[in-house]
């Protein structure tokens, strides 16, 4: 590995990127969605990988990430993990996937954790989805928050 923008080649993990912004280090983040970009990014020593929900504007080509479905997201999640040695991967959650049953969220949240391996989810929102980010992390899955 590279380690362009890090010497540490140690993987990185939500307890790493505590101790790092504790120490008031930088941590870097970029968002990619397939092997090969993700081999770049990671090689080039990024610490945190995002595949977004974006795919589906920047893959598909479609006007809005609406149309994204969780299928699509493990999909290009797990090609991200098998590009990735260092960098913590984190897999946005697609709108509709959490928003209407917290029980349905947690079920989406553990079969992209599953079938990506990924080390993390995003979620997007605030006050309104707190039940189900509630319910996720205490299944034992991290939770990036957008808000």
């Amino acid at each position: 590995m590279a380690g362009y923008l890090s010497g540490d080649t140690r993987k990185v993990t939500t307890h790493r990127l505590i101790e790092m912004k504790q120490r008031g280090e930088k941590i870097s983040m970029l968002t990619s969605y397939d092997y090969t970009m993700a081999q770049i990014v990671d090689g080039a020593g990024v610490d945190v990988i995002l595949v977004g929900d974006s795919a589906s504007n920047v893959m598909a080509g479609n006007m809005t990430t609406l149309p994204i479905t969780v299928e699509q997201m493990i999909y290009h999640g797990k090609s991200v993990m098998r590009g990735v040695k260092r960098a913590l991967v984190v897999v946005d959650m697609p709108f509709g996937s959490y928003q209407a049953d917290p029980f349905d969220g947690v079920r989406n949240a553990i079969r992209i954790m599953k079938e990506t391996h990924a080390d993390a989810l995003k979620l997007e929102g605030g006050e309104e989805v707190i039940d189900v980010i509630r319910r996720i992390i205490g299944a034992g899955m991290p939770v990036m928050g957008h808000l």
